[in-house]
Protein backbone atom coordinates (compact mmCIF):
# COMPACT_ATOMS: atom_id res chain seq x y z
CA UNK A 1 0.00 0.00 0.00
CA UNK A 2 1.08 3.72 -0.70
CA UNK A 3 2.06 5.51 2.67
CA UNK A 4 1.92 9.59 2.78
CA UNK A 5 4.90 10.58 4.83
CA UNK A 6 5.09 14.30 6.23
CA UNK A 7 9.22 14.44 6.95
CA UNK A 8 11.67 12.11 7.98
CA UNK A 9 14.76 13.32 9.75
CA UNK A 10 17.39 11.68 12.76
CA UNK A 11 17.49 13.27 15.94
CA UNK A 12 17.17 12.50 19.42
CA UNK A 13 14.08 11.54 21.02
CA UNK A 14 12.87 14.71 23.24
CA UNK A 15 10.48 13.22 25.60
CA UNK A 16 9.18 10.41 27.35
CA UNK A 17 10.89 7.22 28.84
CA UNK A 18 13.25 7.12 25.99
CA UNK A 19 14.61 10.99 25.96
CA UNK A 20 17.66 11.40 24.61
CA UNK A 21 18.47 8.21 22.75
CA UNK A 22 19.25 8.71 19.02
CA UNK A 23 16.19 7.65 16.68
CA UNK A 24 14.99 8.27 13.20
CA UNK A 25 11.38 10.47 13.49
CA UNK A 26 8.78 8.94 10.80
CA UNK A 27 5.91 11.39 10.71
CA UNK A 28 2.99 10.36 8.47
CA UNK A 29 0.76 12.18 7.61
CA UNK A 30 -2.99 12.77 8.68
CA UNK A 31 -4.89 12.18 12.05
CA UNK A 32 -8.47 10.99 12.66
CA UNK A 33 -8.72 13.48 15.45
CA UNK A 34 -8.47 16.95 13.78
CA UNK A 35 -7.90 17.55 10.31
CA UNK A 36 -4.76 20.44 10.34
CA UNK A 37 -6.49 23.22 9.45
CA UNK A 38 -5.64 26.22 11.64
CA UNK A 39 -9.99 27.47 10.81
CA UNK A 40 -10.95 23.92 12.24
CA UNK A 41 -8.81 24.14 15.23
CA UNK A 42 -11.50 24.89 17.55
CA UNK A 43 -13.75 21.70 16.64
CA UNK A 44 -10.93 19.02 16.80
CA UNK A 45 -10.77 16.62 19.67
CA UNK A 46 -6.88 17.06 19.76
CA UNK A 47 -7.09 21.40 19.61
CA UNK A 48 -3.91 21.63 21.25
CA UNK A 49 -2.00 20.21 18.93
CA UNK A 50 1.34 21.50 18.00
CA UNK A 51 2.37 19.01 15.28
CA UNK A 52 2.52 20.09 11.25
CA UNK A 53 1.41 16.56 9.75
CA UNK A 54 -0.71 18.39 6.74
CA UNK A 55 0.58 17.43 3.28
CA UNK A 56 3.99 15.18 2.55
CA UNK A 57 5.59 12.71 0.01
CA UNK A 58 3.85 9.44 -1.27
CA UNK A 59 6.07 6.38 -1.16
CA UNK A 60 4.75 3.43 -3.02
CA UNK A 61 5.23 1.07 -0.57
CA UNK A 62 6.88 -0.40 2.87
CA UNK A 63 9.87 -1.42 0.79
CA UNK A 64 10.72 2.26 -0.59
CA UNK A 65 9.89 3.52 2.49
CA UNK A 66 11.57 1.76 4.82
CA UNK A 67 14.85 1.79 2.71
CA UNK A 68 14.66 5.96 3.22
CA UNK A 69 14.26 5.46 6.89
CA UNK A 70 17.19 3.84 6.73
CA UNK A 71 19.52 5.53 4.54
CA UNK A 72 18.58 8.47 7.68
CA UNK A 73 20.83 6.28 9.78
CA UNK A 74 24.59 7.71 9.47
CA UNK A 75 26.45 5.40 7.70
CA UNK A 76 29.25 3.21 10.12
CA UNK A 77 27.01 3.75 13.31
CA UNK A 78 26.83 0.43 15.33
CA UNK A 79 24.23 -0.14 18.10
CA UNK A 80 20.22 -0.16 18.32
CA UNK A 81 18.21 1.51 15.17
CA UNK A 82 15.29 3.28 16.75
CA UNK A 83 12.95 4.93 14.68
CA UNK A 84 9.95 6.64 16.04
CA UNK A 85 6.57 6.56 14.15
CA UNK A 86 5.05 9.39 14.91
CA UNK A 87 2.06 11.82 13.27
CA UNK A 88 -0.93 12.92 13.08
CA UNK A 89 -1.81 9.35 14.11
CA UNK A 90 0.37 6.87 12.55
CA UNK A 91 -1.87 3.74 13.20
CA UNK A 92 -4.05 5.06 10.40
CA UNK A 93 -1.06 4.14 7.91
CA UNK A 94 1.17 1.80 9.89
CA UNK A 95 0.76 -1.61 8.91
CA UNK A 96 2.57 -5.07 9.65
CA UNK A 97 3.93 -5.13 6.35
CA UNK A 98 5.91 -2.08 7.28
CA UNK A 99 6.86 -3.15 10.77
CA UNK A 100 8.24 -6.25 9.28
CA UNK A 101 10.26 -4.28 6.45
CA UNK A 102 11.88 -1.85 9.52
CA UNK A 103 12.70 -4.50 11.44
CA UNK A 104 14.45 -6.47 8.10
CA UNK A 105 16.77 -3.11 7.95
CA UNK A 106 17.65 -3.57 11.99
CA UNK A 107 15.25 -1.19 13.78
CA UNK A 108 13.26 -1.49 16.49
CA UNK A 109 9.82 0.34 16.24
CA UNK A 110 8.47 2.87 18.49
CA UNK A 111 5.08 3.92 17.88
CA UNK A 112 3.38 7.57 19.81
CA UNK A 113 -0.15 7.08 18.88
CA UNK A 114 -3.61 8.83 20.70
CA UNK A 115 -4.75 4.97 20.88
CA UNK A 116 -8.09 5.58 19.48
CA UNK A 117 -7.39 2.69 16.66
CA UNK A 118 -5.66 -0.81 17.03
CA UNK A 119 -2.40 -1.01 16.34
CA UNK A 120 -0.60 -3.76 13.80
CA UNK A 121 1.40 -6.58 15.74
CA UNK A 122 4.92 -6.47 16.07
CA UNK A 123 5.48 -2.61 17.30
CA UNK A 124 8.20 -3.03 19.97
CA UNK A 125 7.31 0.33 21.75
CA UNK A 126 3.79 1.24 22.10
CA UNK A 127 3.96 5.28 23.50
CA UNK A 128 0.18 6.24 23.91
CA UNK A 129 -0.77 10.09 24.08
CA UNK A 130 -4.57 10.14 25.47
CA UNK A 131 -6.71 13.01 24.24
CA UNK A 132 -9.95 14.50 26.01
CA UNK A 133 -13.61 12.61 25.16
CA UNK A 134 -11.52 10.12 23.24
CA UNK A 135 -12.23 5.80 23.53
CA UNK A 136 -9.05 3.76 23.76
CA UNK A 137 -8.73 1.50 21.49
CA UNK A 138 -4.69 0.73 23.09
CA UNK A 139 -4.89 0.19 26.48
CA UNK A 140 -1.50 -1.35 27.52
CA UNK A 141 1.94 -0.44 26.45
CA UNK A 142 5.43 0.98 27.53
CA UNK A 143 4.31 4.44 28.21
CA UNK A 144 1.75 6.87 28.51
CA UNK A 145 1.91 10.09 28.35
CA UNK A 146 -0.67 12.34 29.38
CA UNK A 147 -0.46 16.16 28.12
CA UNK A 148 -1.66 18.28 31.39
CA UNK A 149 -3.84 19.85 31.94
CA UNK A 150 -7.11 18.74 29.86
CA UNK A 151 -10.50 19.19 30.99
CA UNK A 152 -12.27 15.73 30.91
CA UNK A 153 -8.48 13.68 31.47
CA UNK A 154 -7.59 13.83 34.94
CA UNK A 155 -4.63 11.60 35.30
CA UNK A 156 -6.84 9.14 37.73
CA UNK A 157 -8.86 7.95 35.11
CA UNK A 158 -6.12 6.28 32.99
CA UNK A 159 -3.89 4.72 36.06
CA UNK A 160 -5.69 1.64 36.01
CA UNK A 161 -4.29 1.40 32.57
CA UNK A 162 -1.67 -1.59 31.99
CA UNK A 163 1.14 0.75 30.95
CA UNK A 164 5.41 0.37 32.37
CA UNK A 165 5.09 4.05 32.64
CA UNK A 166 2.95 7.01 33.66
CA UNK A 167 4.37 10.67 32.05
CA UNK A 168 2.78 14.26 32.81
CA UNK A 169 3.71 16.67 30.07
CA UNK A 170 3.04 20.42 30.75
CA UNK A 171 0.61 21.73 27.66
CA UNK A 172 2.87 23.89 25.53
CA UNK A 173 1.53 27.94 24.23
CA UNK A 174 0.99 30.75 26.19
CA UNK A 175 -0.24 28.97 29.82
CA UNK A 176 3.03 26.84 29.77
CA UNK A 177 4.71 27.80 32.51
CA UNK A 178 1.53 27.29 34.84
CA UNK A 179 0.95 23.69 32.95
CA UNK A 180 4.04 23.11 34.42
CA UNK A 181 3.70 23.66 38.26
CA UNK A 182 0.61 22.29 37.90
CA UNK A 183 2.48 18.98 36.13
CA UNK A 184 4.95 19.22 39.06
CA UNK A 185 2.81 19.56 41.88
CA UNK A 186 1.25 16.37 40.53
CA UNK A 187 4.11 14.06 40.33
CA UNK A 188 5.50 15.24 43.91
CA UNK A 189 2.32 14.04 45.48
CA UNK A 190 1.41 11.02 43.08
CA UNK A 191 4.75 9.35 42.39
CA UNK A 192 3.45 6.83 40.11
CA UNK A 193 3.67 9.80 37.86
CA UNK A 194 6.49 11.45 36.44
CA UNK A 195 7.58 14.62 34.51
CA UNK A 196 7.79 14.97 30.89
CA UNK A 197 9.27 17.97 29.45
CA UNK A 198 10.24 18.34 25.57
CA UNK A 199 13.66 18.84 25.56
CA UNK A 200 13.94 19.12 21.68
CA UNK A 201 12.37 22.68 22.28
CA UNK A 202 14.35 23.60 24.89
CA UNK A 203 17.74 22.81 23.49
CA UNK A 204 16.65 23.86 19.64
CA UNK A 205 16.80 20.26 17.73
CA UNK A 206 13.68 18.73 15.87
Amino acid sequence: MPYTVKEIFHTLQGEGAQAGRAAVFLRFAACNLWNGREEDRAKAACSFCDTDFVGGTKFPDAETLAERVSDLWPAGVGGPRLVVVTGGEPALQLDGVLVAALHDRGFKVAIETNGTLTLPVGIDWVCVSPKAGTVLAVTRGDELKLIHPQDGAPPAAFEHLEFDHFFLQPMDGPDQAANTRSAIAHCLTHPRWRLSVQAHKIIGIP
